[in-house]
């Protein structure tokens, strides 16, 4: 309890240089890496020289990275002994420390890299595809600890990539740090601007450019920010008297990088969407916030949150970004950062699962930081958000949300870090004390899961006994008209009253008949 306080309590992370001129090695520094079925990342301080360089949490220092990845999935940790081993990269990154609370209050510590053409880390960066992750220069090692399973993000990122328009991707490897075996991490993309990644432009100076692309991050107020007008509600829909206050980080551009007129832009154009969710009229399909938000992306957002349980959700790490208003200039999200979710703590009622985050009502109590701004709660305000927000999760629940599907993701992750021994290397160099064992943690992370989808199913009116999946249905009746759960009309032709050629993959499709009938079906294709 007394830990949640304190980082629920914190009224930012004001970090100075932080940084341990070993690099903080792990407990056990004689855990030796024979052989893994995970990519290994050979990271060097000296460069080829005698003296370890300290990295450091608030700039960027040079060093050598080589990344083994053979194609048979055996990789060695003697690159001597086994001098022709696929290397996936061997060059310069510059690196430094990232993360809050995943830094302060954990001892594995993780990174941000970019890859670079030269030893200068403030030099010209270099893209590159690590591990068939398309090319970028900007990535991160995340450092499982405190999340005993070990799969949380990437479990959340997994189940909802078919949904978002971008989700990251990722890659468990294994770490040597100046020949210290440091345990498992997560090399993954960071949610940043990028062609394979937020597909955003440069914001220009006057008209369309001027409109985007941007990102913001909900977070706390130790980057440059800008405060939302509205404060944070609690679940009766009243201010909060303190720590009511919204922060949205600049994130593309970076705020030293923006010109003259841009942040003012995304300020007012956050503000009209508040404004916007705010009005009695807030509901008009024309003049409401639809214009300015999109709403099947915020309710991926809150699907993500509330299906993970994360007490983080909406209020830290929640990113939002913009294109420009002749693309779709409304605001999108996009996912990151569940490491405490699916009941990762005692606090905060993280063990249960019978009620809604987006709500506020766990941090009343706490009267904490960084609350869940008001948006979500007004949204479901409206009938037709809500609607949507019961199709879509019926759309999630027949797809990559079944029951069948979160389990055999869960048994796949596991099985790939069980598979050759890094779970219990990792568990070694940290000395990771858990009072049950590595599959009680997996049994126990299911059995949440399935208690709260559960509760959700029964809150959003989910029953799929009367949706049919199209390969198995079969029905004498003439079709009229097919369209989407948000009422695209599409062209289903089929025979027997049954839509078929669809190439729309896990989507809810709703059949009209001439005898005044409908029937919902679910695409597998």
């Amino acid at each position: 309890m007394l830990l949640f306080m304190v980082l629920m309590l914190m009224p930012t992370h004001l970090m100075a240089d932080a940084y341990d001129k070993q690099n903080y090695p792990p407990v056990v520094d004689t855990v030796v890496l024979e052989r893994t079925n995970l990519p290994i990342v050979f990271i060097d301080t000296r460069c080829g020289g005698d003296d370890t360089k300290a990295i450091h949490y608030d700039y960027r220092i040079a060093v050598r990275m080589k990344i083994i990845n053979n194609p048979d999935g055996r990789n060695y940790g003697d690159t001597v002994a086994h001098p022709s081993q696929t290397v996936d990269y061997d060059g310069w990154v510059a690196i430094r420390y990232r993360g809050n609370t995943s830094f302060t209050f954990s001892a594995k510590k993780p990174y941000n890299f970019k890859t670079m053409k030269t030893a200068d880390p403030e030099g010209e960066k270099q893209k590159t595809a690590l591990l068939g992750m398309p090319k970028d220069n900007t990535w991160v090692l995340l450092a499982p600890y405190g999340d005993r399973s070990l799969l949380r993000d990437v479990l959340v990122w997994q189940l909802a990539r078919p949904y978002f328009d971008y989700t990251p991707r990722c890659r468990y490897c294994e770490v040597v740090l100046d020949g210290l075996y440091y345990g498992i991490y997560i090399l993954a993309e960071n949610i940043r601007k990028g062609s394979n990644r937020l597909n955003l432009d440069d914001p220009g100076l006057s008209g369309d450019a001027l409109t985007g692309g941007y990102q913001l991050q909900i977070d706390r107020n130790d980057e440059p920010y800008f405060a939302s007008a509205y404060p944070a509600i609690d679940s009766n829909g009243n201010p909060y008297k303190e720590y009511s206050t919204v922060y949205l980080q600049y994130k593309h551009p970076d705020y030293e990088d923006l010109l003259p007129g841009q942040a003012e832009y995304i300020q007012q154009r956050l503000r009209q969407m508040e404004d916007a969710l705010a009005s009695d009229d807030f509901t008009n399909p024309d003049t409401g916030y639809q214009q300015y938000l999109d709403p099947i992306s915020f309710i991926d957002q809150q699907l993500s949150q509330e299906f993970s349980g994360n007490i983080d959700g909406y209020r830290l790490s929640t990113n939002i970004y913009k294109h420009r208003d002749s693309q779709d200039g409304r605001f999108k999200t996009a996912l990151w950062d569940f490491d405490l979710a699916f009941a990762n703590t005692n606090s905060a009622n993280a063990q249960g699962t019978d009620f809604w985050r987006y709500q506020n009502s766990y941090l009343t109590k706490y009267n904490a930081y960084n609350k869940v701004p008001f948006w979500w709660m007004r949204l479901m305000e409206d009938p037709a958000y809500v609607r949507q927000l019961k199709e879509r999760w019926a759309q999630y629940r027949l797809g990559n949300y079944s029951n069948d599907h979160i389990e055999a993701t869960i048994d796949s992750i596991t099985a790939l870090l069980s598979q050759d021994g890094a779970l219990e290397r990792n568990k070694t160099a940290w000395q990771i004390l858990q009072v049950r064992n590595y599959e009680t943690v997996i049994n126990d992370l299911k059995k949440w899961i399935e208690k709260r989808v559960e509760w959700m199913d029964e809150q959003l009116d989910f029953d799929n006994s009367f949706i049919t999946n199209v390969n198995n249905a079969v029905q004498n009746k003439s079709m009229t008209a097919c369209h989407t759960i948000d009422g695209k009309r599409i062209d289903c032709p089929g025979s027997r009253g049954l839509p078929s050629r669809i190439t729309l993959r896990n989507a809810l499709i709703i059949v009209r008949y001439s005898d005044g009938t409908t029937a919902k079906f679910i695409t597998t294709k």
